[in-house]
């Protein structure tokens, strides 16, 4: 079993996309009951909250279901318990080392990376480009999915 968790600064917008746009990847892929996926937040100001409705409806315009979602913040301990803890921008890779106490097994990376296209998620909370978002949240999920199959890890 392969555990991954998306971070971004809020965990209403850009890591709860990733986290329910990988689910649908993974479960079309047959590979639900090899890759756990969940969502986190780098700060506490959202914690609790659900999925921000922008975010709900970009999802659900693509057949994908976050109900239930709620915000909740990254934990030290959290760094043990996934194999991938992925951030959708610098900033959040910070506050992810700052939290954790650093990255001593190289699980840590900006989920751009996995694409042809490295550096950061369009941030939709000030822009309010959801189709921006989509995109490069789809295109890193796809990406990082190819990854772990072509290194069989699942």
């Amino acid at each position: 079993m392969i555990r991954i968790l998306f971070l971004c600064h809020g965990n209403i917008c850009r890591s709860p996309m990733a986290e329910f746009i990988m689910k649908d990847l993974v479960k079309k892929a047959g590979l639900e009951q090899s890759i756990q996926i969940e969502s986190a937040a780098t700060s506490t100001e959202e914690i609790g909250n659900p999925v921000y409705p922008p975010a709900r409806r970009k999802l659900s315009e693509h057949g994908i279901d976050c109900s239930g979602k709620r915000a909740r913040q990254l934990l030290n301990s959290d760094y043990e318990k996934y194999d991938l803890l992925i951030g959708m921008d610098r900033a959040n890779l910070r506050s992810m080392y700052r939290i954790c106490g650093g990255d001593f097994a190289d699980k840590m990376h900006l989920l751009m990376d996995f694409t042809d296209r490295p550096g950061e998620v369009a941030d939709p909370w000030y822009t309010d480009d959801f189709d921006t978002t989509w995109r490069d949240v789809e295109e890193g999920c796809r990406g990082l999915l190819q990854k772990i199959i072509k290194k069989a890890v699942v």
